[in-house]
């Protein structure tokens, strides 16, 4: 009985204990350390609430801390948490009162990046320079009353940074914090942050990434250290980022080294606030991938898959996902970089896109290149939408191939594209261009079905936001003939085209038989109006006239050819 009692008492007294150190040590008097060697390291000033301590935590909390920004930049917090625990050895604290810190939490922090036109970062001197005295971020913010520490540069632990001597027990005055001359603490963690990035001068233009979480072990400015970063993204995705980061470059915070594993699930394109929602892209994209820097280039590669994708304006979702396989070289200095691969596949149709993007201002530019030859068209239906391509109401195209070198030049949002496109040896099915050129059906006798076979279709391409030019137009259908021509599509899909159709066969024949006209050619000038969806084939009468009668123009059989011709196309009789 005599032992329980004493276990009793032990007990008791423990609880004793743990209820009155809160009241015996005023944290509080540690706040002005905490609060100068953190403005020491950070070199921007840092302001904490209220402490207090916890015995059965191990540690001291905070109300909240705010982290000055650079105010070159901004005079708004660059961190403004809403708590911050601190992790400390309660031995020293107890019985001498020395503050040894062994782990930092900031909680629900609100974190705000912001890039200037010239591209620096507000978080770029970070450590370099204290906005209040102009220390350096290694410099000693040793309290009154206290003995200055000798640190371990890699500041592994709290116990190797720990003070090598401790002043006497003191209430109003505290010995110092374990990590004055070199920020190190065992361990770093953001809890359930937000992070806002955007450029200095479009505060409108932000993008902002919610449930950030953080985790930094071994955390030193001198040294490398193990990080892992979690985020949900705008538009609900999520970000993983695992790897090690450091030593902390002491003039430019953005120039750290890194080398991390990179995974993305479920980036939404347009709200990502990556690119620009005037540029038409959208679509959601998982990447798996790593990243390395050395503080002045910055290298990536791994894949990217892409589901419903968009790549101009008023497109439509690609209904087949799109896959990237990619390696990248950037200039962080230049903001300029190079894609080095980028094998871009849809099934079993292959293109490489390569060249060179510009970061710089408030838009990417780029100058790409992308060579495709011989892709499967049965594959690369799917991606039409994607492309703004809209087919005839019914149509789709089957069977053979395209190739196509194309220029990708200018900024995202006004991006133009440029150079030949050939397709080959396949069937536009659900369109009978026959019925749509009546006349030409009705000279040769010949019908072209449901589907139209297309041996050949070749056209020099100019893609840009203001609608599309073809030239050098080249159509064969053998039903038909060749026809030849050039033209442009609106935005809207309006067509304008002015071709000329060679016919062959008996075509021929039956042009010169029921015009009358007594001619041997076999060229029909014709437009090409209506819509994509909806294209209308319209003879060009004056064309035909000045084309194939040539002399005739002018004199008392005009009329009469023209009507001729144009009741051909179902055009009224001119009086």
């Amino acid at each position: 009985m005599k032992a329980w009692k004493i276990v009793a008492i032990i007990i008791g007294i423990l609880i004793v204990v743990v209820i009155a150190l809160p009241f015996v040590i005023d944290v509080n008097a540690f706040r002005p350390t905490i609060e100068s060697e953190l403005t020491t390291a950070l070199g921007r000033q840092v302001k904490i609430g209220n402490l207090k301590l916890s015995i059965l935590s191990g540690g001291i909390s905070a109300d909240n801390l705010s982290v000055a920004d650079d105010p070159s930049i901004s005079h708004a917090p660059f961190i403004q948490a809403k708590g911050l625990k601190v992790g400390v050895e309660l031995t020293p604290l107890i019985f001498s009162k020395t503050l040894h810190i062994t782990e930092l939490v900031l909680q629900e922090p609100q974190v705000t990046l912001l890039r200037t036109a010239s591209g620096k970062w507000n978080f770029s001197s970070l450590g370099s320079r204290n906005a209040s005295t102009g220390k350096t971020g290694e410099a000693s913010a040793t309290p009154a009353a206290t003995s200055p520490s000798t640190p371990n540069p890699a500041a592994p632990s709290a116990s190797q940074t720990s003070s090598s001597s401790q002043s006497s027990p003191s209430q109003s005055s505290p010995s110092q914090s374990s990590f004055t001359n070199n920020l190190g603490v065992g361990k770093l963690s953001i809890e359930d942050g937000q992070v806002s990035i955007g450029d200095a001068a479009s505060p409108g233009k932000i993008r902002v990434y919610q449930q950030v979480n953080v985790t930094v072990k071994n955390f030193s400015l001198n040294s490398q250290f193990p990080f892992s970063l979690a985020a949900v993204l705008p538009g609900n995705g999520t970000l993983n980022l695992d790897g090690t980061a450091g030593p902390v470059n002491p003039e430019d915070a953005s120039a750290t080294p890194l080398q991390a594993q990179l995974k993305i699930k479920q980036l939404d394109l347009s709200k990502s606030g990556l690119l620009d929602p005037s540029s038409g892209i959208a679509g959601l994209a998982d990447f798996d991938g790593t990243i390395s820097s050395d503080g002045k280039t910055a290298q990536s590669s791994g894949t990217a898959n892409m589901a419903k994708l968009q790549l101009v304006q008023k497109s439509s979702p690609a209904t087949r996902p799109v896959s990237l396989k990619y390696a990248v070289k950037y200039d962080q200095q230049q903001e300029s970089g190079t894609l080095q691969q980028g094998d871009v596949t849809v099934g079993k149709a292959l293109a490489r896109l390569s060249g060179t993007f510009q970061t710089k201002g408030s838009d990417t530019t780029v100058n790409m290149a992308l060579n495709a030859q011989g892709m499967p068209v049965d594959d690369l239906q799917s991606m039409l939408p994607a492309l703004g391509v809209v087919l005839p109401t019914g149509a789709s195209l089957q069977g053979g191939t395209l190739s196509t070198t194309l220029a990708i030049r200018g900024p995202l949002a006004n991006l133009v594209v440029t150079g030949p496109v050939r397709l080959a040896n396949t069937k536009l099915a659900g369109f009978n261009l026959g019925s749509k050129m009546a006349a030409i059906a009705a000279l040769s006798g010949m019908k072209t079905g449901t589907d139209t076979s297309i041996q050949n279709f070749s056209t020099d391409l100019h893609y840009a936001p203001s609608g599309i030019q073809t030239q050098n137009v080249n159509l064969t259908v053998p039903a038909v003939g060749t026809m030849t021509g050039a033209g442009d599509i609106s935005p809207a899909g309006a067509l304008n085209y002015q071709m000329t159709a060679s016919l062959s066969g008996t075509a021929v024949t039956g042009l010169t038989q029921m015009a009358g006209l007594g001619a041997k050619s076999g060229s029909v000038p014709f437009f090409i109006h209506g819509t994509t969806s909806d294209p209308k084939f319209e003879p060009d009468v004056k064309g035909m006239v000045s084309g194939a009668l040539g002399g005739l123009k002018g004199n008392s059989n005009t009329n009469s050819v023209v009507n001729s011709l144009g009741g051909l196309f179902h055009k009224k009789k001119q009086q």
